[in-house]
């Protein structure tokens, strides 16, 4: 083979060499990706760093001390109803109208329900018609004896003069006294015909369910149509009573005190009593008496207590909480308003006083204004009593941020 020959064997065909020079570069992908990966990267561990919980320490905002300085004793208890019914009928109907609902205000003498009263009202137009019979009756007789004793009067007088024989005056006499016994007896049955009229009508009235005092319905028992019954012991699908009424003006408190400490309390002395519902009111009471009986279980002793101020946030079965103080002027101190929580809980964010309060696992930044109540500051709205503050907050804490509580102060 000639030199010619091989240098046409070396030689590079132009479409292989386009095929080489067409081959995809693929370093800036690979670079992208890598640019991408570490961008990635870089916002995770910013959102992790941003996210982080901060550790704090917290304390529970308190109400500020009252009436419990000069307490010589405290007890719990709830208020009770001094006079509460649960309204019935007299007799047993099927209830054709119920006219309360629950929280209702109700007078004395309003009516409540009514009774299917068909029946009743028959036996009383009946009865009433009896007692209409026997006063005619009665009138009829009236007659009769007033005409038998003029005539009795004019035998007398013919007998006289002697113009008719002695018996028929002593005849007309007798009829005289007949139709007096008669009248007498046929009055005695007007007046029972009366009485029989009256027990109709208060039979029919009790188809009636009234209020029997001024109160509010606490709760509504039965419904139209529903059999109510006095005689019933419960059960089955017969009501005992329509409703329950409460006089909200008879609420009190009854406290359960140790048999131990009961020689502190006295009758009528002061005493502050506290709602479970509501921690910063404090109501003005005092004691009513002592019940002169133990329970043997508890070791406890009942102290009626008599609230001063009533109020329509004030229902049956509250929790209450009663300071029992030594003197009166301990029990109308004024309590200011507002929390007490530590001094360092208070911090500055944009000029302003916020105290961080935690709910759940994060902060909520709330504006305040705070005073010295020499270590604690009195915060007079925007924190409740109760609700926990995170205590010297770091700088970098902020509205919304995750925390971590390390210890809760008290």
């Amino acid at each position: 083979m000639d030199n010619g020959e091989l240098l046409r064997q070396l030689k590079i065909d132009r479409g292989h060499r386009e095929a080489v020079n067409t081959a995809p570069v693929r370093w800036p992908w690979i670079v992208g990706g890598v640019l991408l990966v570490l961008l990635a990267l870089g916002i995770g561990g910013w959102w992790m760093l941003a996210n982080r919980a901060v550790v704090v320490q917290t304390a529970a905002a308190a109400a500020p001390g009252g009436g419990d300085a000069g307490a010589v004793l405290q007890a719990t208890g709830y208020v009770t109803a001094r006079r509460q019914a649960t309204v019935s009928a007299q007799i047993t109907g099927t209830l054709t109208d119920v006219l309360i609902e629950e929280g209702d205000h109700v007078s004395k003498g309003q009516v409540l329900a009514r009774l299917e009263d068909s029946a009743y009202r028959a036996n009383l137009d009946a009865a009433q018609a009896s007692a209409r019979a026997a006063l005619a009756q009665v009138g009829q007789l009236q007659a009769q004896l007033a005409q038998a004793r003029h005539d009795a009067a004019r035998q007398d007088a013919l007998v006289g003069r002697g113009l008719v024989a002695r018996q028929a005056a002593e005849q007309a006499h007798t009829q005289v006294a007949a139709l007096a016994a008669q009248l007498n007896a046929q009055q005695r049955q007007a007046e029972a015909a009366q009485a029989q009229a009256k027990v109709a009508q208060v039979d029919f009235d009790y188809t009636v369910v009234r209020a029997p005092f001024d109160g509010v319905v606490t709760d509504k028992s039965a419904q139209v149509g529903e059999i109510i019954s006095p005689l019933s012991a419960g059960g089955g699908f017969t009501r005992t009573g329509v409703g329950t009424i409460v006089d909200m003006d008879s609420l009190e408190v009854d406290v359960d005190v140790n048999e131990a400490y009961i020689g502190r309390v006295k009758p009528h002395m002061p005493a502050e009593a506290v709602l479970d519902a509501y921690p910063d009111w404090r109501i003005p009471a005092h004691v009513i008496a002592i019940v002169p009986a133990a329970d043997r279980g508890k070791a406890t002793v009942k102290v009626r207590v008599a609230l001063e101020n009533k109020d329509q946030r004030i229902v049956p079965d509250m929790g209450v909480r009663v300071s029992f103080l030594e003197t009166r002027a301990t029990a109308t101190a004024q309590t200011p308003r507002g929390v007490l929580v530590p001094a360092a809980a208070i911090a500055r964010r944009d000029g302003h006083e916020v105290v961080f309060v935690v709910q759940g696992e994060r902060v909520q930044q709330r504006p305040v204004q705070s005073q010295a109540r020499g270590d604690q500051r009195l915060v007079s709205e925007g924190v409740q009593p109760g609700e926990t503050v995170v205590v010297s907050p770091p700088a970098e804490l902020r509205d919304g941020a995750a925390v971590h509580v390390e210890n809760k102060q008290s």
